[in-house]
């Protein structure tokens, strides 16, 4: 269900803009992310994801993205350690208004190691991922973008029975922010870089 969501959403904003309008110039964009603890259960993960953008006029830019991550625990208790790679691809859209604001939909079906627990787990599901956006958005001389925002993952439904799982598999977690109840919220921040190819 969540794979032929995010593709639905991917296919439907291709086809609208392709037919709509010419290409205006192409970009690289790149993202990071990196998550760690510390003590006798070590974790963490490492992200890069990179998309190639076409621009249409000056406020939208859409295309493809692919996504690596690496995961890792320590378990210095026990001795163990494990590590997982995480990979896929989607597609993006990003609208920018006046230089200072984007929002847009980050849409990829991904390799999770996660079990519906969220733990490590032994065998890796395709997960989609559908994260809305937005925040700041600033071009620098025409030469780079800088984007720094906060993305829902609208396909990220949390266990509200188990306020400790932090979703049923997602490769996007762990999540930083927990409501009230203490139930986890799939949310992410993100800071991308923007660079004109033509």
């Amino acid at each position: 269900m969540m794979k032929r969501i995010s593709l639905s959403i991917i296919v439907s904003a291709m086809t609208f803009f392709s037919f709509g309008q010419g290409v205006d110039g192409t970009e690289l964009g790149i993202d990071m992310s990196f998550y760690a603890t510390t003590g006798q259960v070590a974790s963490g993960n490492f992200g890069l994801g990179a998309k190639y953008g076409l621009k249409f006029g000056d406020n939208i830019i859409l295309g493809p993205s692919v996504r690596y991550q690496r995961a890792w625990t320590n378990n210095k208790l026990l001795g163990t350690k494990g590590g997982r790679n995480i990979f896929g691809g989607g597609a993006f859209i990003h609208g920018r208004f006046n230089n200072v604001l984007f929002a847009g939909i980050e849409a990829e079906i991904l390799r999770s190691p996660y079990t519906v627990n969220g733990f490590l787990g032994n065998n890796p599901k395709w997960v989609g991922t559908c994260l809305l956006g937005a925040g700041f958005s600033r071009e620098f001389d025409n030469e780079l973008r800088l984007n720094a925002g906060v993305y829902y993952d609208i396909l990220d439904i949390p266990n509200p029975s188990n306020p400790d799982n932090p979703n049923p598999n997602s490769p996007l977690q762990p999540y930083l922010s927990r409501n009230s109840q203490g139930v986890v919220i799939p949310m992410i921040y993100r800071i991308a870089l923007f660079i004109p190819l033509t």
